[in-house]
């Protein structure tokens, strides 16, 4: 291997690596706003998280809206308990 072939694997590498960090960059800076437009797209969902609170390391509550009913998740250890429903519901 000459001196020409390791600068060309010395530039190829750098080309590459910069070809990486520049898609890393660009993920980074635009990734967001395109989600966002995508998400936007699908229409109206149904189910959102209307809020959480961390009780401890392994355990928190999560309050989900679905269509017009709120219901409230305990989410820790592997284990998922979900509020009862109310008779008059």
């Amino acid at each position: 291997m000459d001196f020409l072939d390791l600068l060309r694997a010395v530039f190829g590498l750098a080309f590459t690596l910069g070809l990486i960090g520049g898609a890393a960059w660009a993920a980074r800076r635009y990734a967001p706003q395109l989600m966002a437009k995508l998400s936007a797209q699908r229409g109206e969902r149904r189910m959102q998280v209307m809020e959480t609170l961390v009780l401890d390391p392994a355990r928190r509550l999560v309050l989900v809206k679905i269509d017009d009913e709120e219901r409230l998740l305990l989410l820790g250890e592997g284990k998922e308990l979900i509020e009862p429903r109310s008779p008059g519901k």
